[in-house]
């Protein structure tokens, strides 16, 4: 697991910025888990009333977060793709990238990249920052995309950063 070397996500006051989340439904028990870590997010950021947005599945969060976008300091993509016997594991995962970081760099937001791709069950499980699990990406994904958008900010205002 790929947890060394990450960065120092201390919590920065983000009260001031509009955030949404968009959020796929499959594997519940999972989704579950990422929602609850971006709300733990959201709370050590101190923001105020995330808007939480729900779509069918991962391969849906570009075009609902493109609609979010020009509305929003950030926005929080979460979903989960488990590989299969089939291409389509590889097909929705670049589908999911590529959509998220055109919507990124078309809108100037931040897009918290919370989709986990996995070979099984227990990868997105270990993943999910339920009890147990060894990683919370829901809660680093909120983060990450929280400390851009502050920083954006900053540079908007001729701040350096």
């Amino acid at each position: 697991m790929a947890g060394h070397g990450a960065p120092d996500l201390t919590p920065v006051d983000c009260h001031d910025l509009r955030v949404a989340v968009v959020a796929a439904s499959w594997h519940t028990t999972v989704m579950d888990g990422l929602l609850a870590g971006a709300h733990r997010a959201f709370a050590d950021h101190k923001v105020e009333a995330p808007v939480v947005v729900r779509v069918p599945g991962t391969f849906e969060l570009p075009v609902a977060a493109a609609a979010l976008a020009p509305s929003y300091d950030a926005v929080v993509a979460l979903g989960v793709v488990i590989r299969g016997g089939t291409p389509h594991f590889e097909f929705v995962c670049n589908a999911a990238t590529d959509g998220l970081t055109r919507v990124s760099l078309d809108h100037t937001t931040p897009v918290g990249f919370g989709v986990l791709t996995c070979d099984d069950d227990a990868q997105a499980l270990d993943r999910a920052g339920l009890p147990g699990s060894r990683e919370d990406k829901g809660y680093e994904a909120a983060s990450a995309a929280l400390q851009t958008a502050a920083t954006l900010k900053r540079l908007h205002r001729g701040h350096s950063v």
